[in-house]
């Protein structure tokens, strides 16, 4: 018997070496490539957990909206409403309506899994957002990691229209309305506009298939990207080293973190954190009462609607434009949606192209697994702040009605002051973090060559007072003095002012400015060289 079972022992192992090398020869996934990315090490920094937190949200979404969707009927045909809520008893409502009606007051648990679904995405657009500020202001975006960024940023995108998309699933009036701005903006695109509403709407708007093409937008398509973009996402992270903070012994070489183990189960633990927080908010505040809106009518509109906050931006926009139109051959052109829906545009596309010109810009095609202290990238950081500065007054300005009603101002004062400031804040919150970044570069070099400040006051001989400053240790040295200082491209890089095409000398031009604008004199404060620092340490040991 006892030779027998060694026999099958020896037989399942070979099976399982046989299966192992057919999955390693079509995947690539050898047991040992796969041992080996578990021994990887994980920096354990607090700002790592927003991209595992907008995982675990995604998480959320994925398993409440699967159970929504049990419930959901993505109809546009017209029923009458017999549910628990008496004030709409009697109405004549679309199927959708009804369905999220139904969801809410007569399923078990109905209502707490709908408003988790709710606030969920809310926190994963955020939390997506606030990763890629991370990314951005820290230099994780640089080589090799320009592709995670460019996931990122799609990631971001879609989750942004899969909000919306789900957003007007319940078909109330809430909804309705955010749809009618949404079908002004489509239709302002010059040429293409109509056709598109058309498409969208399946006829003149609302039409009769609205929810059923944006039902399979927000539950296959979307999801199914978004899926994919995740998946990516983690391959190239598995693929390259994870980034980490400057310090002591970390370089671009290696990684100093916690095992992969004891990263798994803080992992495991946050996922329930994040999950019950979500449930929790779900639970105690109110999201989308549909049943206070009514079913959506296209004569009807809400009065104080307001999008979700990542939406806000267009809307705040679009409020703030001025009713500018052109009139030509026939067709008018509504600039004041247009404009509006470019400028929104182009406010994503700057973040997302932005890792690409600083690329180009500084001409470094290393790879880079230290990330940056914002402060030692001034520009950067004061375009980061302009960025979000420029999105906070968006979207207060998709409030300018809400503001004037609960400030008793008029809602022209508040309009116009938010049109001032779209233009004056960002400028202004980029001037504030350069100075402040030079202002910490100039703390941090005092710092260095003087030492801490201790607080204790001395009195010299001939009657001067001073403070006692101590030496740093060495491990606040190397943080404070381990980042690398551009400088600027020479004037006349590889040629570029004299080659006869004209597009190419225009290029040279403009990247020798920003070159100069980024890491030009006055942009960056010297750190102290070793000399420097020895002349000092050694007059403070005298």
């Amino acid at each position: 018997m006892g030779d027998r079972s060694r026999e099958s022992e020896v037989r399942q192992g070979e099976k399982g070496e046989r299966v192992s090398a057919w999955v390693s020869g079509r995947l690539g996934a050898a047991p040992s490539l796969l041992r080996g990315k578990a021994r990887k090490a994980f920096p354990d920094h607090w700002s790592f957990m927003l991209g595992e937190i907008s995982l675990y949200s995604f998480v959320v979404i994925v398993v409440t909206g699967v159970y929504l969707s049990f419930f959901f009927h993505p109809s546009m045909n017209q029923v009458v409403y017999e549910g628990s809520y008496a004030p709409l008893q009697g109405q004549l409502v679309s199927e959708a309506f009804n369905s999220t009606m139904n969801i809410s007051f007569d399923v078990r648990g109905g209502l707490l899994i709908r408003q988790a679904h709710h606030w969920a995405a809310l926190i994963f657009v955020a939390s997506l957002l606030v990763h890629m500020m991370r990314v951005f202001f820290t230099g994780a975006f640089r080589k090799p990691r320009e592709l995670n960024w460019v996931f990122g940023f799609l990631l971001l995108v879609l989750a942004m229209f899969g909000g919306l998309t789900g957003y007007d699933l319940p078909d109330d009036l809430l909804s309705g309305t955010g749809l009618m701005v949404v079908n002004g903006t489509i239709l302002s695109v010059p040429v293409v506009g109509t056709y598109l509403s058309m498409f969208l709407f399946g006829g003149q708007f609302p039409g009769d298939d609205l929810i059923a093409r944006f039902n399979t937008l927000h539950v296959l398509i979307i999801p199914a990207l978004m899926v994919g973009l995740l998946a990516a996402h983690l391959i190239v992270a598995l693929r390259h080293r994870h980034t980490q903070y400057p310090g002591p012994g970390r370089t671009e070489r290696n990684v100093v973190g916690i095992p992969f183990k004891v990263r798994a189960v803080k992992s495991g633990g946050l996922f329930l954190l994040v999950a019950g927080i979500i449930l929790a908010i779900a639970a105690t505040a109110q999201i989308n009462p549909v049943w206070l809106y009514g079913p959506y009518r296209a004569d009807q509109v809400s009065a104080g609607s307001q999008p979700d906050w990542y939406m806000g931006v267009l809307d705040g926009l679009i409020r703030i434009m001025p009713g500018w139109e052109i009139a030509f051959w026939g067709h008018t052109l509504a600039l004041d949606n247009f404009i509006p829906l470019l400028a929104a545009a182009g406010l994503f596309l700057s973040l997302g192209v932005y890792p690409f010109v600083e690329a180009w810009v500084t001409g470094d095609d290393r790879d880079h697994h230290v990330l940056d202290r914002p402060r030692n990238r001034p520009v950067r950081t004061g375009l980061g702040v302009a960025w979000i500065s420029c999105y906070l007054v968006a979207l207060i300005a998709g409030a300018n009605d809400i503001i004037a009603i609960r400030l008793g101002l008029a809602v022209e004062s508040v309009t116009w002051a938010v049109r001032i400031g779209i233009f004056v804040v960002p400028v202004l919150a980029y001037s504030v973090a350069y100075r402040w970044a030079l202002a910490l570069q100039r703390k941090d070099r005092d710092e260095v060559l003087h030492g801490r400040e201790t607080g204790i006051i001395k009195r010299l001989p001939h009657g001067e007072f001073v403070e006692v400053h101590e030496p740093l240790p060495p491990e606040k040295l190397y943080v404070l003095t381990q980042h690398e200082q551009y400088q600027p491209i020479p004037d006349d890089p590889a040629g570029a002012a004299a080659a006869p095409d004209p597009g190419a000398r225009l290029a040279g031009r403009l990247r020798l400015r920003l070159s100069r604008w980024f890491y030009g004199e006055g942009s960056q404060v010297a750190k102290p060289t070793p000399k420097e620092y020895q002349e000092i340490a050694g007059g403070h040991r005298d």
